[in-house]
């Protein structure tokens, strides 16, 4: 692997949060929402059951989880972003694990009721080897029975809606984002200027077409249930849902 990828040094930056603070509980609280009741999850079992947040940024669907009794576990790969998630649910007085490990190094084995991996955390890295490791790992993890929920950009919404140029002010910082598609990945170019200095960051996800990444799971043992379009749990439209949320099950023996 490289010495530092990108994702290694934007998510250990507290930019990054001041960037995303659109990204707001609510919005949690309505995927949630949707993962509970559509997993059923809540109704099967009479004791806690265990989740595990796979690159939990900082925590904000960890910690719905566990406020709906989940014994939840965040992972990420960022420090800086585990001791948000850390000290978010301190304050909130709720009993979230943390655990900091590369998702293509995960070593848990049959431990979860329920992996989800959400907000575009998938397909950081080059090659689709590396994204089916992932999935592999949260096989692995998941018990018999158990949900992984993955969400990710669909693509033709995307190519369809991508704003190549954007900029905005937050605080005392102007940020520039350039958009582009490129060799099956949206790239993202990030200028952040404050009155010392300026940065530039990259943001770079792999964009996957539904049969391929269905030949990923499959591949490695789920079973696809069912999409959603949207974190508010809207039927899946190819061309018009902005999400893919992938709800994929680890069939019984």
């Amino acid at each position: 692997m490289p010495s530092e990828e990108w994702f290694e040094e934007w998510f250990n930056h507290p930019f990054y949060l001041k960037i995303y603070s659109h990204r707001n509980e609510l919005e949690a609280k309505a995927c949630i929402d949707t993962i509970v009741r559509e997993t059923g999850l809540a109704r099967e079992k009479h004791g806690p059951m265990k989740a595990l947040d796979i690159a939990c940024g900082a925590g904000r669907h960890a910690m719905e989880l566990a406020r709906r009794g989940f014994i939840t576990t965040a992972n990420d790969l960022s420090p800086y972003l585990i001791e948000r998630t850390r000290q978010k649910a301190r304050d909130a007085n709720l009993a979230v694990s943390c655990s900091m490990a590369d998702m293509r190094c995960l070593t848990a084995e049959s431990k979860f009721d329920l992996v989800v991996q959400l907000f575009s955390s998938f397909g950081y890295f080059e090659t689709k080897k590396e994204d089916g490791q992932v999935i592999s790992n949260v096989y692995r993890s998941l018990l018999s029975g158990g949900w992984y929920i993955l969400d990710l950009i669909n693509p033709a919404h995307l190519e369809h809606n991508l704003i190549p140029f954007s900029t905005k002010t937050i605080d005392d910082l102007k940020v520039i984002e350039k958009r582009r598609i490129a060799h099956q990945r949206v790239i993202k170019e990030i200028t952040i200027s404050s009155p010392e200095k300026t940065m530039h960051f990259e943001e770079s996800v792999m964009l996957y077409e539904r049969a391929s990444i269905e030949e990923l799971l499959v591949t490695s043992g789920f079973t696809v249930a069912f999409l959603h379009g949207d974190y508010k749990g809207s039927p899946y439209d190819p061309s018009a849902s902005p999400r893919m949320i992938i709800f994929s099950k680890k069939e019984g023996s």
